[in-house]
């Protein structure tokens, strides 16, 4: 019997699985898209999340957080005249611009991100509406029709 893995998928949603837009989103990322640069999603209680990405290189002016229509987008753009004046024996350190996206689920917020050690950390929230939340309903004694139950 085979199986499907799943969770490269996962990868790019952030608090909830609806297949049918991680299959949209995944068809349309590249392969090289997919392994840059590197970052975790993290899970730090029952409503908070924080994505941790390697950002090496880039200072907080080049880097670009947005948010739209559940979507949270981060760009890493670098000056192009930078890397002109350098002779590299050798580049391991990536220093090209990026774009990464991430599909949130309804109700997750964005409440905070900093830039430390050469990692980008976007903090995330669920914030359910009052109105949104189970809540509990009252059984009373009376029957519909205003005679008190037997």
């Amino acid at each position: 019997m085979n199986t499907i893995d799943f969770s490269p998928l996962f990868r790019h949603s952030v608090g909830y699985d609806r297949m049918q837009r991680l299959f949209d989103s995944a068809q349309r990322q590249d392969a090289s898209a997919i392994s840059y640069p590197p970052y975790n999603i993290e899970q730090l209680g029952n409503d908070k999340y924080r994505i941790s990405m390697a950002v090496a290189g880039f200072k907080d002016a080049d880097l670009d957080v947005t948010v739209e229509d559940n979507t949270l987008s981060i760009r890493g753009l670098t000056e192009a005249g930078d890397n002109d004046e350098k002779i590299y024996l050798h580049q391991g350190i990536a220093g090209r611009a990026f774009e990464r996206r991430f599909e949130l689920a309804e109700h997750i917020k964005v409440v905070g991100g900093n830039l430390e050690n050469g990692l980008l950390h976007i903090e995330l929230e669920r914030e359910v509406p009052e109105e949104k939340k189970p809540r509990k309903i009252s059984i009373s004694k009376k029957s519909l029709l205003g005679r008190k139950a037997a």
